[in-house]
């Protein structure tokens, strides 16, 4: 058992722990087959029952499945008279370590039927591990009855692990009871009560728990440390987390690999991505559950292009990846628009033969869908052997966002005729469809559904939704009074949705009307005034278009550049509008001029209200040829091999220029070309795009 601290104020200052446990001396496992003759040769074996329990502990110390076995066959044909209790306390603490969690309840029963072998404490104890790891209550209940009748309730060990059986079997009440009533709370029922809300997930009362040690002095150790440090990064309190690192470095605890893997953890999911990387490094062992700590870090901070090269690295030291490796790497490729890496992913998944649990199995059909590989989503969807909501969704807001609204309402229908309740969220991918797809009355029929036929109250985002659909239907008289007659107020989300919509539609007025609103809640967002700006260089007037740049230089407002991300060879690469960083740069330059010299023969016309506002008329045209999509699509001409299909991701919406550029280059080279922006999917191919010029 690990050596107690106890704690002073915020965080003890004293009684420092013991150093790192060493590993366990084993025994030499290849040399149990001679000891075990020698004892027969010299008559121990029978003579001596202290020398057949030391021969079964030193079989049973082994991990491999041939050296469980070997003791396996000692316990059952070893001498008779019958086995002792520590023998039957061995042999399950083997199968304990083993996984073999039945077998080692079924010695229990075994014991209780031979009727002259009386379970001690320890065999309790170790029986309530496995009910506690298989979540079996019935049989749980069934121990601790026999625990109460032989009055084994007043151990500790036994004590703990029956409260961790009730609060793992998902009966926290009953275990807090128990704790309750003990008088003298030692470390180890401390750890039991947190470890059965930490396996149920209720981490805020993980952080509450460990707070009420520090009020009341009892003992932690570094079990407990993990448990809380863990609860931190899920709850984000990143206050306490930081006391728990601290304290954990300033007791010499860094040996300990489980706790620095939990303190990478904690740092990174509270955005603390520095610290996290500097406990990493300095780790002198990584095992798979720390890689995958640090790589979802970088992840779900958006930091994805640092979460491939992280597991680039892991690749490099050897380190297996498991399941929970594997989702956030799929959802960094996902974000990044990185196929080859992310099929590599999947073939990984296939030639291990990780289970398609339902994390994994959602994460892929994700990934799938955000790189414009509807049908390898729908596959992979298809493969999963169970799925819940999550799935759906994600498949129903990829069909969404690739322009296949149709076949998304299909599926939500099938969804519901299987008996998946939609979530809140799943009413956003189907609102999504109708918005993409000029499905208007779809749309307020579904919307109108989630209240009457689900009970799901909608959210900002619903009403964002429908005000996007009414919008770029052209009714923009509609959606202003829709928004005027929402029960919740209106945020940005549904402002820039009018203001976008006004947009495609030029509406001038109800446009300026939007921007006033905006600016009132968020003044210091540059795509909402370059919205505006572009609505009156749309009907002629550069002098309001002109005007509205200048009110941004005045604020001190930033307009963001451009970005293009496209991948080569499992290498992302990135471009900025008018680049003039990248290394191939002159090439590129070159092949766009060819590509725009191609697509004017085949009628091209340059729209130049997509221009900076800051150049001369003479410029503008070279201004949008230089938009960061036109030069990704030219590096991919360039790099690609014929006929391949080039796909990138841009950060902002595809401006009406490159839309109608892309289009022409689809089809004068003969490629099929897929853009994500930041509004949905464009699958360019023979001169048309698969949102029909509605986006």
């Amino acid at each position: 058992m690990a050596t107690a601290v106890h704690p002073a104020a915020a965080l003890p200052a004293t009684a420092a722990p013991a150093p790192p446990r060493p590993p366990p001396v084993r025994a030499a496992l290849g040399h149990v087959p001679q000891l075990h003759a020698s004892l027969i040769k010299s008559g121990e074996l029978t003579a001596s029952p202290k020398s057949f329990h030391s021969l079964l502990e030193a079989a049973a110390r082994g991990a491999s499945p041939a050296q469980l076995a070997y003791a396996v066959r000692l316990f059952r044909l070893g001498p008779r008279p019958p086995l002792s209790v520590p023998c039957y306390n061995v042999l399950m603490r083997a199968f304990l370590c083993a996984g073999h969690l039945e077998d080692a309840l079924l010695l229990f029963v075994e014991m209780l039927d031979a009727g002259s072998i009386w379970p001690d404490q320890h065999t309790v104890a170790s029986a309530l591990k496995s009910c506690s790891r298989m979540r079996t209550l019935d049989a749980g209940r069934g121990v601790q009855a026999y625990a109460v009748k032989r009055g084994l309730m007043v151990d500790r060990f036994v004590l703990s692990s029956l409260i961790h059986m009730y609060a793992s079997c998902g009966d926290v009440a009953t275990a807090q009871l128990l704790f309750d009533a003990v008088e003298e709370k030692g470390v180890v029922l401390w750890n039991a009560i947190i470890a059965g809300y930490f396996r149920n997930g209720d981490w805020k009362e993980v952080v509450e728990l460990f707070k009420a040690m520090l009020e009341v002095g009892a003992p932690f150790d570094e079990v407990t440390l993990v448990s809380v440090a863990t609860a931190c990064g899920r709850t984000c309190d990143s206050k306490l987390g930081k006391l728990v690192g601290g304290y954990v470095e300033e007791k010499g605890m860094l040996g300990y690999r489980n706790l620095v893997t939990a303190l990478v953890d904690m740092y990174a999911k509270c955005g603390e991505l520095g610290k996290a990387r500097t406990l990493f490094d300095g780790m002198q062992s990584r095992d798979v559950v720390a890689w995958s700590a640090m790589i979802s870090g970088y992840t779900q901070a958006d930091r994805c292009q640092e979460a491939l090269a992280l597991f680039s690295e892991m690749q490099v030291a050897e380190v297996e990846p498991n399941d929970v490796t594997m989702v956030s790497v799929l959802s960094a490729c996902a974000v990044l628009g990185a196929l080859e890496t992310g099929k590599w992913v999947h073939s990984y998944i296939r030639k291990k033969s990780l289970p398609l649990t339902i994390v994994l199995g959602t994460a892929l059909v994700d990934f799938y869908a955000k790189c414009g590989c509807i049908d390898s989503a729908v596959e992979a969807f298809e493969s999963m052997p169970v799925k819940n909501s999550w799935t759906w969704t994600a498949l129903i807001k990829g069909m969404a966002s690739n322009g296949r609204g149709r076949e998304a309402l299909e599926l939500f229908s099938s969804m519901c005729k299987a008996g998946i309740k939609p979530t809140d969220v799943t009413f956003i991918g189907v609102l999504m469809a109708c918005s993409h797809n000029y499905l208007v009355e779809e749309g307020r029929q579904h919307f109108d559904s989630m209240t009457q036929d689900y009970g799901i109250q909608p959210r900002i985002e619903h009403y964002g939704c429908v005000v996007d659909l009414l919008g770029r239907a052209g009714l923009i008289d509609e959606a202003y009074q829709f928004i005027r007659a929402m029960p919740i107020e209106p945020n940005t989300v549904i402002w820039r949705a009018l203001l976008s919509s006004c947009a495609v539609q030029k509406n001038v007025e109800v446009g300026e009307e939007a921007l006033q609103q905006i600016i009132q809640l968020d003044p210091s967002h540059s795509g909402d005034y370059i919205l505006l700006s572009n609505i009156y260089a749309s009907v002629g007037r550069w002098k309001d278009a002109a005007m509205i740049r200048r009110q941004m230089k005045d604020r001190g407002i930033q307009k963001v550049p451009g970005c293009s991300l496209i991948e080569l060879d499992g290498v992302v690469y990135e471009f900025f509008a008018e680049d003039s960083e990248h290394p191939h740069l002159r090439e590129i330059y070159e092949k766009v001029e060819e590509m725009i010299d191609k697509i004017k023969v085949a009628g091209y016309v340059p729209n130049t209200a997509d221009a900076r506002l800051d150049v001369d008329e003479c410029e503008k045209e070279v201004s949008v040829s230089h938009h960061s999509e036109k030069l990704a699509i030219a590096f991919g001409l360039m790099k690609l091999r014929h006929g391949a299909t080039i796909r990138l991701s841009k950060n902002l919406r595809v401006c009406t220029d490159c839309h109608s550029a892309t289009k022409l280059i689809s089809k004068v080279y003969d490629r099929e070309i897929v853009v994500r922006d930041r509004n949905r999917f464009h699958h360019f191919k023979d001169g048309s795009c698969s949102c029909n010029d509605y986006w």
